[in-house]
């Protein structure tokens, strides 16, 4: 575990919590100190920790890996900004994307011609982790002259099936 000062800061705000709450139930200085001591990493790691990891949708980031995107589809989105911040795919053709991602999950639409459009593909990146979190992620990769000139990332609303 790295020790940073946000840790530090958490970990000292549980201590005084829990030192004050002790504090109302013995009076003795010393047994409330050794008390809240022992019970400290117990309340942050099992207690305060959890719940900000549920509420926060912080995630995890990594760099593109052809491997990590075809067998965990569902974490595609730690390596999203990564691919999109890089540029690694701009300029690219539509040959190497698709031997780097496979091939497209579903095309983008067209509204004037009323048809899909062979230049725009999508691909599914997932569900960002968090409690209250109900859109999941997708990128579009946007060719011109048979290369990609951007990527753009975009939020759907997850619909379950209804029960039959």
């Amino acid at each position: 575990m790295i020790i940073t000062p946000l840790l530090v800061l958490f970990v000292i705000i549980v201590f005084i919590l829990v030192y004050l709450f002790v504090s109302t139930i013995d009076k003795r200085k010393w047994l409330t100190l050794l008390v809240s001591i022992v019970l400290t990493p117990v309340v942050y790691f099992y207690l305060f920790y959890p719940m900000l990891n549920i509420i926060s949708n912080y995630h995890h980031e990594k760099y593109f890996d052809k491997v990590a995107w075809a067998e965990k589809p569902g974490l595609r989105y730690e390596m999203m900004n990564n691919m999109i911040d890089s540029k690694e795919f701009t300029g690219k053709s539509k040959e190497e994307v698709t031997n780097l991602l496979g091939k497209y999950e579903w095309l983008g639409w067209d509204y004037k011609q009323n048809t899909y459009d062979e230049d725009k593909w999508n691909y599914g990146v997932g569900i960002l982790p968090g409690a209250f979190n109900d859109k999941k992620v997708n990128m579009t990769f946007i060719f011109k002259d048979n290369h990609v000139v951007d990527i753009l990332y975009f939020d759907e609303l997850i619909v379950f099936d209804e029960k039959k």
